[in-house]
């Protein structure tokens, strides 16, 4: 694997780590701008605001601009966000710091995601893609308890401050380690829009939104879950969140090779697996060994999903596939906002801590039927095909080879 990615990998570690660390730090955030714990929960609500807002934005207004210099643009911006953040003298101001530093999230994913692909052979590009995607698991175990901790113990600012530090040396790893790649020549903001029509990357999208939102129904409830029914004091849970992180680590490994073998099987057993695992949780969670290997499993399976649904839509997307990558996490904040407030609701319901384990592995199976839906258009394209060849009705190329049939045998979801 090229040197490139692991300037990619550090420009994730830096997304990751601010994405998360304000979780760990709204008590000292509350009492530092003299507003209540609730209130000061919406920073993460801005950060997320800003990711749904910033990737089809900041994607289209870069669609002529080349990669690389798109990234340090983009990376520039991630720095400036999370100076202003610890910067902020007041909420409001904080509030939008966190919107602005959260602009940049999506399309820096999905021009990293295309950049990588691109830096290797085409049956590595999963491989690559999810070696980007290694730096925001690794920033669950290291950044995130690292930030949380520096926080804690010299104030919030700090921890902002540390992550512009990570994103002044992402900007150096980019500058030095990142080849030149100009855009094609029908690149523009009408070429991306158009790959967007397609059934099959708006598919991919919502499969995103509802599947991924399986996982973040329990996650987002994965303390309160812990301290009330497996007894765990909240200084153990960091740990806990920690060897989550190593299951997401061990499974982004996993899903880069898996696939590029077989990018659909993998997305269908990432999906069953992450149901399974969640309803297993739901029996377990009161058993502290067998609750950490469960967890630690989850992790893992939610990386199983990621790397296949990203492949999916850049596949899907064809020319233009940057605006879809950048797409897919505005997704994924739309799952964490929705699979959040699905939790949320059943246990104000009633049905007790455990019950949002219920609903993520629900929508995990939601999630598993829309991505066989999409597999099933696709064996109905490719059938398509073969009869339009067989007919002599597509027509052939210069090779004489018939074009449907190559277009098919391109596409790796097929």
């Amino acid at each position: 694997m090229p040197l490139a990615l692991f300037a990619l990998a550090v420009v994730a570690f830096g997304i990751g780590t601010t994405e998360f660390v304000s979780m760990g730090l709204l008590p000292q955030i509350a009492e530092g701008l003299a507003v209540s714990v609730p209130t000061a929960g919406n920073v993460v609500s801005a950060y997320a605001l800003g990711v749904v807002i910033g990737a089809p934005l900041l994607t289209a207004m870069g669609a002529r601009v080349p990669h690389k210099r798109l990234l340090l643009m983009l990376t520039g911006v991630f720095v400036v966000g999370n100076v202003a953040s610890a910067l902020a003298p007041n909420f409001e101001l904080l509030f939008a710091a966190r919107v602005l530093a959260g602009l940049p999230h999506g399309a820096l994913f999905g021009v990293g995601a295309v950049v990588a692909s691109r830096l290797v052979a085409p049956d590595r590009a999963a491989r690559a893609v999810s070696m980007m995607f290694l730096g925001l698991t690794v920033a669950n175990i290291v950044g995130v308890p690292a930030g949380t901790a520096l926080g804690q113990q010299l104030g919030w600012r700090f921890a902002y401050a540390a992550v512009a530090v990570i994103g002044v040396l992402a900007l150096a790893a980019l500058v030095r380690l990142v080849p030149h790649q100009p855009r094609g020549e029908q690149a523009g903001v009408m070429h991306e829009l158009r790959a967007m029509k397609n059934k099959q990357v708006l598919l991919g999208l919502v499969t995103a939104v509802v599947g991924f939102g399986g996982f973040f129904a329990m996650y987002s409830y994965l303390v309160p879950m812990l301290t009330h029914l497996t007894g765990l004091s909240d200084s153990s849970t960091t740990l806990v969140l920690a060897l989550f992180g190593v299951g997401m680590t061990l499974g982004t490994l996993v899903a880069g090779p898996l696939t590029d073998r077989a990018l659909r099987p993998t997305l269908y057993g990432g999906f069953a697996l992450l149901a399974t695992a969640l309803l297993t949780l739901h029996f377990v969670i009161g058993h502290l060994v067998p609750a950490l290997i469960v967890i630690t499993i989850t992790g893992g399976l939610s990386s199983l999903i990621t790397t296949p649904v990203q492949m999916l839509l850049m596949a899907k997307a064809h020319e233009a596939p940057t605006m879809a990558a950048a797409s897919n996490h505005s997704a994924f904040n739309l799952a964490n906002a929705g699979g959040a407030w699905l939790g949320g609701l059943v246990i104000a319901a009633g049905w007790g801590w455990s019950s949002p384990t219920l609903v993520g592995a629900a929508l995990a199976v939601i999630g598993l039927a829309l991505a066989a839906t999409g597999g099933y258009l696709d064996r109905e394209r490719r059938a398509s095909k073969v009869v339009l060849s067989s007919t002599g009705a597509a027509g052939t190329d210069k090779a004489g080879q018939d074009r449907p049939a190559a277009a098919c045998a391109q596409d790796p979801t097929i």
